[in-house]
């Protein structure tokens, strides 16, 4: 009984949170970031200041997790690809990040981030550090192990990360803030992942 009722408040703590940082994403988006405080957050997530605070004691706190959400919404780390089939370990990639920038929330924590940088310069270097970040620096890893394992020539694995998601975000998500009613297939946004991935394959594979 312990272990059930044990579950049933960890499920309970996880909805509120889920609660808090959707009524924060939103909040941020209408409001902006400083015209937004933690007791609106909680009126609006429907929980207490106490459940709140206990959670994210400061607003800032509250945009990292709000940022880690979004870039993690599984709440997981995957493992990396093994390396030796650079079409497959990209493949995989391609289709998380595609995944990741055709999410509507992440639409919104951009809008927020770029709004807001002018004012709140610290918020766009969370979401950097803290956000896109992890996820770069998994492709670079992957690329780097893929040249050390001599299945790709690949002399700088920013360079080549920063293509390759270049390549899929350019379509799947930019156009998203700026062309009314964008919202690609899951077979465009499929034909664009193995695009990018040939074309990465063509450039740096060894084999």
């Amino acid at each position: 009984m312990a272990t059930g009722t044990g579950t049933y408040h960890q499920q309970l703590a996880e909805q509120k949170r889920a609660a808090i940082i959707a009524a924060a994403t939103s909040l941020f988006l209408v409001n902006g970031y400083a015209g937004t405080s933690l007791a609106r957050v909680a009126e609006a997530a429907e929980v207490s200041k106490a459940t709140l605070f206990k959670q994210f004691p400061t607003k800032a706190r509250l945009f990292e997790s709000m940022v880690k959400e979004h870039w993690n919404p599984d709440g997981d780390e995957r493992p990396e690809p093994e390396s030796g089939d650079l079409a497959s370990g990209l493949a995989e990639y391609g289709r998380r990040y595609a995944a990741l920038m055709s999410r509507p929330e992440m639409v919104g924590l951009y809008r927020i981030v770029i709004a807001e940088m002018p004012r709140f310069p610290d918020l766009a270097e969370t979401h950097f550090d803290v956000g896109k970040m992890p996820f770069f620096d998994s492709v670079r890893r992957y690329l780097a192990a893929e040249h050390n394992a001599g299945a790709a020539r690949v002399e700088d694995p920013v360079a080549a990360t920063t293509q390759f998601m270049g390549m899929i975000s350019n379509f799947t998500f930019w156009p998203r803030l700026t062309v009314v009613g964008w919202n690609p297939t899951d077979a465009e946004t499929a034909c664009v992942v193995d695009d990018a991935v040939a074309t990465m394959v063509a450039r740096y594979s060894t084999r």
